[in-house]
């Protein structure tokens, strides 16, 4: 990654062989306070790590077959570099493969989820708090088809299962370490006592922290900025926050935030973000009130994905409007996470530096000229939110659930009117405020209410009613890719859609939905 070569804390290096958990390794290296990146293999070159200097490597599980001709592999060199070594399922076989050892297809030992590891005849520090609960083994996840055969020389057998006579293997001389399971899975419930274990004997001091994260940030950020002018899309959620917050600790008025108000927007949301960055931290923002502008395109639009269009169209020129008065604006900030980074340096696609483009500005860099800023770039979510409390921002903004850039209008589906908004925000807000006062905010990844296209009828008092159903959402989740329903208590709803009812003019109605992602996703357009 550009510019990090600057950074003075020990680097470990995750050469990833294409696993679908690669980023799980690099989590709990962070959480271990280990600073990380994962690289594709064929980006790895001799340059690559002489650049790098990492004082530990990992090689990460993958889909291939060692025994295939032109199977991926790390450079011969990373062996010589004098440094740990942990291969993991795919990376155990290469490392067998390439130092003596003999791997084979398939043939009767394959072992897909739970199994079992007993510990070797001998003991081996990287196995310090292992295999102390009594039974003497440790339950581990594994997931693969191919086996090793033979171990290469110099390496010994320190734990085995009953489809992996060498589950565990290392040559503690070189400290080169090979394990055939996933230990930074959830289902290896052990494992991150082996990373943190095999950062230890690396000689990682553990010193990668927010606070030394926004001191290089800010220093990186005044570095490449000068005294050229900033401008931030700011949403109000938690990733643009934060990136404003940084940005304006390093070059502090230089720095102007354009908040684009569409009118989709929840309750109070546009006077508690303005408020928040305008009076609370003193940051240069424009309100753009463009309520009318966007509500006026929606008008009788009614399919989810035009809506979606119009939007973004919308967004690019309002930002384009605003920014093209900032004299001197040359940076375009963006809250793009390290998650956004290792998918667009694609494992399939060969070497590649594109980073996607942030949904909302999308393209305006190209279009109006400008450099992108992006101090976020090397964070989880989880590790932005720690850096958002470093930086002093509220824990309720901090803590906030995701909100889609389209705002309401995806929970409006059907055509869009003031009136149904009015309704939605008003139901919205009563349902968070009941999520709220019952403390089940935090455990729940998003909650909304989606207004629906059918009007039912219903009796309040003596007369009947012929209002607007909603639905509740509310999922639970890792990354938002899958989601499951959040298990509220009958009472909970019920209670709920009574306040709804009572509380908000136009709902006679309330349901619940219970569909997980997948099959469902997570909003309802």
């Amino acid at each position: 990654m550009e510019g990090m070569t600057e950074i003075q804390h020990d680097r470990l290096l995750i050469i990833d062989f294409g696993s679908q958990v690669t980023q799980l390794i690099a989590r709990r290296l962070r959480e271990l306070n280990v600073y990380c990146e994962i690289h594709p293999y064929q980006n790895v070159t001799d340059d690559f790590l002489s650049d790098f200097a990492p004082k530990a490597v990992i090689f990460s599980g993958g889909p291939d077959s060692v025994t295939r001709e032109g199977s991926p592999r790390p450079p011969r060199t990373v062996y010589d570099l004098g440094v740990p070594i942990l291969g993991i399922c795919y990376g155990q076989q290469v490392m067998m493969q390439d130092l003596g050892g003999k791997v084979v297809a398939g043939e009767g030992t394959s072992e897909f989820g739970r199994a079992y590891v007993q510990p070797g005849d001998q003991r081996l520090d990287m196995l310090t708090g292992w295999f102390m609960d009594g039974t003497g083994r440790e339950q581990v996840w594994m997931s693969h088809g191919d086996h090793v055969s033979e171990i290469a020389p110099g390496f010994e057998v320190f734990g085995t299962s009953p489809g992996a006579p060498f589950a565990i293997t290392g040559d503690p001389a070189r400290q080169f370490y090979a394990v055939q399971f996933h230990p930074e899975v959830h289902h290896t419930p052990n494992g991150a006592t082996l990373y943190e274990n095999f950062v230890r004997a690396a000689g990682f001091k553990g010193d990668w922290t927010m606070g030394a994260y926004r001191e290089e940030a800010v220093q990186k950020i005044r570095d490449q900025v000068g005294d050229a002018k900033v401008i931030c899309a700011l949403s109000g959620g938690v990733d643009s926050s934060v990136a404003a917050a940084l940005i304006h600790e390093a070059v502090g008025d230089q720095l102007t935030c354009v908040f684009v108000d569409h009118g989709l927007l929840r309750l109070n949301e546009a006077e508690e973000v303005v408020g928040m960055f305008r009076d609370h931290m003193n940051l240069h923002v424009i309100h753009a009130e463009e309520q009318d502008l966007f509500l006026g395109e929606l008008d009788g639009v009614s399919d989810p994905e035009t809506k979606r269009k119009i939007i973004g169209r919308l967004f690019i020129d309002v930002f384009q409007k605003y920014a093209d008065g900032i004299e001197g604006a040359r940076f375009l900030a963006q809250g793009t996470l390290y998650p956004d980074v290792i998918e667009s340096v694609s494992f399939s696609g060969g070497p590649s530096v594109t980073i996607k483009s942030h949904h909302n500005v999308g393209g305006l860099p190209e279009k109006m000229g400008l450099t992108l800023v992006e101090p976020l770039r090397e964070l989880f979510k989880d590790e932005v939110r720690a850096l958002g409390h470093e930086l002093g921002l509220p824990a309720s903004f901090i803590g906030r659930h995701p909100f889609p850039g389209p705002g309401l209008a995806i929970r409006c589906p059907g055509e869009i009117t003031r009136d149904k908004l009015e309704i939605l925000r008003k139901a919205d807000a009563v349902y968070i405020d009941q999520i709220r006062k019952h403390g089940l905010y935090d455990d729940i990844w998003q909650a909304f209410v989606a207004i629906l296209p059918v009007r039912t009828v219903g009796v309040m008092g003596d007369g009947r009613t012929y209002d607007f159903a909603c639905a509740l959402r509310a999922v639970t989740s890792v990354d938002g890719m899958t989601a499951d329903y959040y298990p509220f208590s009958h009472e909970f709803l019920g209670e709920t859609a009574t306040r709804i009812i009572n509380e908000v003019k136009g709902i006679n109605r309330v349901t619940y939905d219970v569909t997980s992602k997948p099959p469902g996703t997570i909003e309802w357009e």
